[in-house]
């Protein structure tokens, strides 16, 4: 045998490597021009680069602590993976939580709890707690909606998300009988086993556009007809991470399906406009507004990020003028965002929720106009504490969204925008999607929105209530910091919640217009044609 051959293979485990670093090395000196680092240190530079890419991942389970992380930290992650998988979410020997700091809820229990009777709706399932309002019923719509349950899935989009998630979730709202948004994506087939729907149209109209991009009323009239299942209609006017800008699918997850379920070309980022084409002024989106109502018979209602208050206090007047307006408000929390978004309008543009509604309530109340609008919140609320909060603000129901993605895998690797999150939820990549177990996830969303409702109701059994509906203003103090003080959201907030007319959850489950699983007939009818 050559000599020089009887070497190489002797010594292969070592050489092959060597030349491996000698042609990095020889790239990085004299190839590399984009990076100054990998020049200046040829092989090792790549360190730097590796280090930084996984940085986020090391410090969320290494370097930080469970209270300091964002957007979530890793007490609340861990108790939805815990809810979902229905393990002990208890923590023990105390709160790890620093009660003086500013901002830290406080929820004042009553001397003596709310008294479950025999024959009380909650005996036999702990976590039944409905809207207190029926959305639609105000504005006489021909097929008013009580959701079935306070607490359901917000607006996330097929093409944004997976398919595998987005049937998770779906199946998981059917099981709890909440409500599952489809986002502005249009509906897809994956939104239709079952669940309740409201269905989400953007400035792009998708789903219910003609061939220039415009919205069609004949499209929504029949997408309507077809699935009995949407039992609402919400027009996005802006969401909490990115006000004044359009939705962004990037081209990598534009697949076929998606493509035609929106009805937009392939190979091409999908950017939806800032503004409607529909309208362009409140009278006129009112006007809208009631077409839509009247041709479909569902209710219709607006969501929107929070900022100047003009067109909010027009709204309302118009509102009281007329005698119509939409029929819920969904209150989109700056905090809050799936997807991809610029950092300066995550960071800067839009209120946080607790500001927003404060001030959006205050303007419809003000007008004697809050118990004809079902108040939607939404923004990092799907905690015990925090909804009671929005609960004690004046919101009717609460939507999750990153709560939910996470109860079906989500790990916050917060690469929603790259097509290649690791948990198979936000992609369309076909080999990561296939990682997620829809039997399996199903249950984990049915099994955390459960908790979530139950842990809402024992709390609101605390302060002396039978439903969330009847908390207040005055029920929830915050911390003010270093002065060690407390302060009442009544005096925070400078307004009291108007009472909502509330008659025992016995009235509620007799009420002919619930949704979720009094749905029976409905269901049924569903399956058959499935």
């Amino acid at each position: 045998m050559d000599p020089i051959l009887h070497f190489f293979m002797n010594h292969f485990w070592w050489i092959v490597p060597l030349v491996l670093i000698v042609s990095v090395a020889i790239k990085d000196i004299f190839f590399n021009r984009a990076h100054t680092i990998k020049h200046n240190f040829p092989v090792v530079g790549h360190l730097r680069y590796l280090l930084e890419k996984i940085g986020p991942e090391m410090r969320q389970y290494i370097v930080a602590n469970n209270r300091e992380e964002l957007p979530f930290n890793r007490s609340q992650r861990s108790w939805i993976y815990a809810s979902s998988k229905r393990e002990n979410n208890y923590q023990g020997f105390g709160t790890d939580q620093d009660q003086n700091a500013a901002g830290h809820i406080f929820i004042n229990p009553a001397m003596f709890p709310f008294n479950l009777k025999a024959g009380h709706p909650n005996i036999e399932d702990p976590a039944f707690v409905p809207c207190a309002k029926v959305i639609g019923l105000a504005n006489k719509r021909k097929k008013p909606f009580r959701p079935y349950s306070i607490v359901n899935i917000s607006a996330m989009s097929y093409g944004s998300l997976s398919s595998k998630a987005v049937e998770s979730m779906n199946k998981g709202a059917l099981k709890a009988g909440c409500y599952h948004n489809t986002g502005e994506g249009g509906l897809a087939p994956y939104h239709s086993f079952g669940a309740d729907v409201v269905f989400q149209v953007g400035t792009g109209y998708f789903g219910v556009r003609d061939e220039l991009g415009n919205f069609s009323m004949e499209k929504m009239e029949a997408l309507v007809k077809k699935n009995p299942f949407v039992k609402a209609i919400e027009f996005k006017l802006s969401q909490g991470a990115k006000p004044g800008k359009g939705g962004v699918l990037p081209a990598a997850k534009i697949t076929p399906e998606v493509a035609e379920i929106r009805q937009v070309a392939m190979g091409k980022d999908v950017i939806s406009p800032a503004c409607h084409s529909a309208f362009s002024n409140v009278p006129e989106m009112m006007d809208f507004i009631e077409m839509v109502a009247d041709r479909t018979g569902l209710p219709v209602g607006i969501k929107s990020a929070v900022g100047k208050l003009e067109m909010w206090e027009e709204l309302a007047d118009l509102m009281a003028e007329r005698g119509t307006g939409p029929d819920f408000i969904t209150i989109d929390g700056g905090e809050g965002g799936t997807g991809a978004a610029p950092p300066a309008f995550a960071d800067h543009v839009s209120l946080p929720f607790s500001y927003a509604f404060s001030k959006i309530y205050k303007v419809f109340a003000e007008r004697g106009l809050s118990d004809r609008i079902v108040f939607i919140a939404s923004g990092k609320l799907g905690f015990p504490a925090k909804a009671l909060t929005a609960f004690a603000m004046g919101a009717d129901i609460i939507n999750v969204a990153r709560e939910a993605m996470m109860s079906i895998g989500c790990i916050q690797a917060q690469v929603c925008h790259t097509n290649r999150c690791p948990a198979g939820v936000a992609t369309q990549n076909k080999w990561l999607a296939a990682g997620v177990d829809v039997t399996l996830k199903s249950e984990r969303c049915y099994n955390y929105i459960k908790t979530l409702r139950k842990e809402l109701l024992e709390i609101t059994h605390a302060c002396g209530y039978e439903h969330p509906c009847q908390m207040t203003m005055r029920d929830v103090d915050l911390s003010m910091g270093d002065n060690n003080m407390t302060i009442k959201l009544r005096d925070s907030y400078k307004y009291d919640k108007v009472k909502v007319n509330f008659n025992g959850m016995q009235e509620i489950k007799d009420c002919p217009y619930l949704g979720g699983p009094a749905r029976k007939q409905e269901k049924q009818e569903l399956a058959e044609v499935k």
